[in-house]
């Protein structure tokens, strides 16, 4: 169970409390900047269009990172830089924090109406969060930029200084991105139900890194802008590009790696060494009990990895396992079986760690064998003894069963785990 979320219709989810209210207040706020920018009429307007298209262009060009993250890194810098402009070659830029609000709007949406016209629609909650931020820093900086330009140019024989700027620039840029770090985390921890600490890890980990390059981006756009002019719109917009397309290219990368995965743990049920769908459930209910343990994101696609391809050694029986349970045959035959899968992943020569929690599924408690080795162990018994039935009498039978081999052959703490997911399941 990757997330609590439920497809309603193609490309939309049903959201989730937290989302609705992010979204909510990206549309006042979004409201309030178009009205206001409608009714005081937009200041430098050639500025205003040249960054509102350079948003458009990154929205245009949004993809999707690891975690079903959906970022526009393009956008973001532009975005940032038009926040963070202090003038255009001698021309003081004099906009006002509704303004941004109401670029980052109108270059947003324009960006959004030819995916929508194919029919993939944004993240919703992702595209409000990256309007809500950027809103936040627009109104803590935007009425300070008059004083900050002023101490730029100097006065009488004073030479001005970029530094107090430029510190006032790179500590509000790093509040902001902290800030939606947060957000990320707090939506992620309610989607698919993990720890708050943990999300909050995985967001620096995975999301950070780009953040902080973005957010380089936008201040140098915005300093570069005083020596460029709007040339600079066209100077960054190339690296970025370059930069997006290698991003895209890893996200890619990493989607085939997980679809093969994927193909290659249906070897046993197209065989008939399983039950169809075994592996798939085993992986998910595996997640879903990792991250109610507490575990990272690498960690969990390690568990799903290994979670898929568990019971691949079958593939190397002469005489299946009746439905392919392996729940009901003896610890030998078990511990053959999962070191004869280990190695065939070892055989990928990028797989050593998942091999190796394939290897010691079947280990007892006593043996100490990773986390993710223990929590397959006892996802595979359960599903093995309830399969896809969706009968409640039946899965609290399993849990017993499960319950008494506590301590001994599964983990206790694991096994609480899955019977919450199950409990969660159920419920719903």
């Amino acid at each position: 169970m990757s997330s609590t979320a439920v497809p309603v219709t193609r490309g939309f989810r049903r959201l989730d409390s937290g989302q609705l209210l992010l979204i909510s207040v990206a549309g006042l706020v979004a409201v309030a900047g178009v009205a206001h920018t409608a009714v005081a009429g937009l200041v430098q307007p050639e500025v205003a269009i040249g960054f509102g298209a350079l948003i458009a262009a990154g929205e245009l060009a949004r993809l999707t990172m690891p975690g079903n993250r959906e970022v526009a890194p393009i956008g973001a810098a532009a975005a940032l830089g038009y926040t963070l402009l202090l003038d255009v070659g001698v021309t003081p830029a004099g906009h006002p924090a509704l303004q941004v609000v109401a670029v980052l709007t109108v270059g947003m949406a324009a960006g959004t109406l030819p995916h929508l016209a194919v029919g993939r629609p944004p993240q919703l909650d992702a595209m409000s969060r990256r309007l809500v931020t950027g809103s936040l820093l627009a109104f803590a900086y935007r009425p300070l930029a008059g004083s900050l330009h002023a101490a730029t140019e100097g006065s009488g024989e004073a030479e001005g200084s970029w530094t107090p700027a430029l510190v006032v620039m790179v500590l509000l840029t790093l509040a902001t991105l902290l800030v939606d770090v947060v957000l990320a985390a707090v939506l992620r921890a309610e989607q698919v139900r993990a720890a708050f600490g943990v999300a909050v890890h995985d967001e620096l980990r995975m999301a950070a890194p780009l953040g902080v390059a973005v957010a380089a981006s936008g201040v140098l756009l915005a300093l570069a802008s005083h020596s460029m002019d709007m040339a600079a719109l066209l100077v960054f917009a190339a690296p970025l590009l370059v930069t997006q397309v290698a991003f895209r290219k890893y996200a890619g990368i990493r989607a085939t790696y997980l679809q093969t995965v994927r193909a290659l743990s249906q070897a046993t049920e197209v065989a008939g060494y399983v039950e169809p769908g075994h592996s798939r459930r085993v992986s998910r209910l595996s997640v879903a009990a990792g991250r109610e343990l507490g575990m990272a994101e690498p960690e969990l696609l390690e568990l799903e990895y290994a979670a898929l391809m568990h019971d691949i050694g079958q593939l190397s029986l002469r005489d299946p396992i009746p439905g392919g349970a392996t729940v009901h045959v003896g610890g030998e035959q078990a511990r053959r079986i999962a070191e004869l899968g280990a190695e065939v992943i070892r055989q990928t020569g990028v797989l050593e760690r998942v091999a190796e929690i394939v290897r010691r599924q079947c280990d007892p408690c006593a043996e100490m064998p990773p986390l993710a080795s223990r929590i397959i162990k006892v996802a595979n018994a359960y599903d093995d003894l309830v399969g896809g039935s969706t009968d409640r009498d039946r899965a609290g039978a399993a849990m017993e069963r499960l319950r008494l081999g506590s301590g001994g052959e599964y983990d206790p703490a694991v096994v609480d785990a899955v019977a919450l997911v199950v409990g969660r399941l159920g419920h719903r």
